[in-house]
C-alpha cells in the first residue's frame, strides 16, 4: 500500500467545505485515468458528504479505458470480474469551488481503493505514491513543479478544416508572428488571463508568472514548486481543467496536445525537481553550477532511465511529432548548465535553489506517471551512484544521439521498450506497466486503422 497516495480526506473536511459554501450544490468528482483524461460524476451536495464519509462506488473497468473513454476489453479486467465496482474515495485539499461552472459548481479529485481499502496498483496518482514511498523509506522529500505549455486556438476551423492560432478578442487577424516573450500578446488576451489567475486563487492554485512562447498563440505559465510531488501533480490536474474551461469561457480553445501544428513548436511539460533530505535542506545545493554528487547522480538515473519511460512522456502518435532539431524538445539524453539545448537542465541560480528541469515530457503526458517516471529514474541513480557523463557545452543538438541511451523514436518502440524495463516495473509495479502497454497497444491499433482524424478533433480537445 502507499502511504503517499493512500491518505484519504476525512468527511471534517468536506463539511467544513460547505459550511463557507453552502451554495455549492453541483460538485464534480474526478479521477484522472491513464491517458490524463479527467473522468467521473456529477453529484449533490449530500452525495459529496457521503463520498468524504465512505467513497463512491465505481466500476473498476475505468482503470484500463483507453484515451477515447473505450473500455480495453484485452486486458482481462472487463468482463472477466464482471466489470466489479471499486471505490473512489477523495484526495485531500482538492474540494474547491469551480467559478466557471456557475455559481453553485465544485469539484473534487479522488483516488481508486480496491473494496478492503487497498489503493489501486493501476491508478496513476498510486503509482506515483509508490515511487515517493522509496524516498520517504530513504528520509528524502521530492520537492517539485510541473511547468505546462499551452496553445490557444481558434474553435471554428479554417476554411480548409485546419485548426489556426486563436485570434485576439479585436482582431480579425490570426496571428502569425512568433512574437517569444511577447507583452503584447500577453495583452491580447488579457480577459482570459484575468479569469485565469482568478480562478485559481479561488482554486488555491499557486500559478505564478505568464510568458508568451516560441509560436504564434503559445503560453506557458509556472506552478510554485511544493515538498509534495503528489500535490503539485494534483496541482497540474487541475491547472489543465481550468485553463481548458476559462478558455471556453472565453470563447477559445486551449489544448496541451505536443505538437497541434507541423510548422510550429511543440507544447512541453517541463519537471523542475529538487530533493530534501529530514530538516528540509536541498542536497543538491551547492556553490557549484553542477550542483552536488548527488544531482549529478540523479542526472545519471534519468539518462539511463528517459529510453524506459518514454511511452509516458511521449504517450501518443503526435507526441513524437515535437522531437525535432533545434526546436527546444531535446532529442538526445544530455544534460548541461542553464542551457536549453539538453534534456536535462541544471537552471541558473542561487546555491540553495539547485535543481533539475526535465524537458523530454510532452504536454499531453500524464502528469502523475510523468513524474513518477522521472523520480523512478532520479532515485535508481542516486541509489547506484550514475554516472552522467561530462556536462554538455554549446549546442547539445550536435551530440551523436546512436548510443544505447538513445530513447525510442516512435510510439510503438516507446510501449515495447517501456513494456520490458525491469527499471519501471520495479517502482511502479508490473501489472500497471502490463496493463497500461496493453491499453496503448490498442490505442495504436485504433489511430492507424480507424481513427487518423483524432489527431486533430480528438486530442486537441482531450491531451
Amino acid at each position: 500500500m502507499s502511504k503517499s497516495s493512500g491518505v484519504i480526506a476525512p468527511r471534517s473536511e468536506a463539511e467544513a467545505f460547505f459550511k463557507a459554501n453552502p451554495d455549492v450544490d453541483s460538485i464534480e468528482m474526478i479521477y484522472t485515468d491513464m491517458g490524463g483524461v479527467p473522468r467521473g460524476k456529477r453529484l449533490r451536495q449530500h452525495e459529496v458528504l457521503a463520498v468524504y464519509e465512505s467513497g463512491r462506488m465505481m466500476p473498476g473497468s475505468i482503470t484500463v479505458v483507453d484515451i477515447t473513454g473505450q473500455d480495453t476489453v484485452e486486458t482481462g479486467l472487463v468482463w472477466e470480474d464482471g466489470d466489479a465496482d471499486r471505490s473512489m474515495k477523495p484526495a485531500p485539499g482538492t474540494l474547491v469551488r469551480t467559478p466557471w461552472g456557475g455559481e453553485n459548481a465544485g469539484q473534487f479529485l479522488v483516488g481508486f481503493y480496491e473494496l478492503d481499502g487497498t489503493p489501486h496498483d493501476l491508478d496513476p496518482r498510486h503509482v506515483l505514491g509508490r515511487v515517493i514511498d522509496r524516498y520517504t523509506a530513504d528520509d528524502l522529500t521530492p520537492v517539485l513543479a510541473v511547468e505546462l505549455e499551452f496553445y490557444l486556438v481558434d474553435p471554428r476551423r479554417a476554411r480548409d478544416g485546419r485548426i489556426r492560432p486563436a485570434r485576439p478578442g479585436y482582431s480579425r487577424d490570426t496571428p502569425r508572428n512568433v512574437e517569444v516573450y511577447g507583452l503584447r500578446e500577453l495583452d491580447d488576451f488579457r480577459p482570459f488571463f484575468d479569469a485565469l489567475y482568478a480562478a485559481t486563487d479561488v482554486q488555491g492554485l499557486p500559478l505564478e508568472s505568464a510568458i508568451s512562447e516560441f509560436a504564434p498563440g503559445q503560453f506557458e505559465l509556472t506552478l510554485r514548486h511544493k515538498p509534495d510531488a503528489l500535490r503539485a501533480c494534483d496541482d497540474a490536474i487541475m491547472y489543465k481543467r481550468l485553463v481548458k474551461a476559462i478558455a471556453q469561457q472565453h470563447g477559445l480553445e486551449a489544448t496541451f496536445m505536443a505538437k497541434p501544428f507541423a510548422d510550429q513548436a511543440g507544447s512541453g511539460m517541463h519537471i523542475h525537481v529538487s530533493v530534501n533530505d529530514a530538516a528540509g535542506a536541498n542536497i543538491f545545493a551547492s556553490d557549484d553550477p553542477e550542483g552536488t554528487p548527488a544531482l549529478r547522480h540523479a542526472i545519471g538515473g534519468m539518462i539511463g532511465s528517459v529510453g524506459d519511460g518514454f511511452a509516458l512522456f511521449a504517450p501518443h502518435a503526435n507526441s513524437y511529432r515535437r522531437f525535432k532539431a533545434n526546436s527546444y524538445a531535446p532529442v538526445a539524453p544530455t544534460w548541461g548548465v542553464n542551457n536549453r539545448t539538453v534534456s536535462f537542465r541544471i537552471p541558473a541560480g542561487p546555491p540553495v535553489s539547485r535543481h533539475v528541469e526535465h524537458r523530454a515530457c510532452g504536454a499531453d503526458a500524464n502528469p502523475y506517471l510523468a513524474v513518477a517516471a522521472v523520480l523512478a529514474g532520479m532515485h535508481h541513480g542516486m541509489a547506484n551512484q550514475s554516472d552522467p557523463g561530462p556536462a554538455v557545452i554549446g549546442n547539445g543538438y550536435d551530440r551523436d544521439n546512436s548510443g544505447d541511451d538513445k530513447p525510442p523514436s516512435n510510439w510503438f518502440a516507446a510501449v515495447d521498450r517501456f513494456q520490458g524495463s525491469k527499471l519501471m516495473r520495479d517502482y511502479l509495479g508490473a501489472r500497471f506497466v502490463e496493463m497500461f502497454s496493453i491499453v496503448k497497444r490498442v490505442e495504436q491499433d485504433n489511430y492507424f486503422s480507424v481513427v487518423p482524424a483524432l489527431d486533430y478533433d480528438w486530442y486537441l480537445r482531450n491531451a
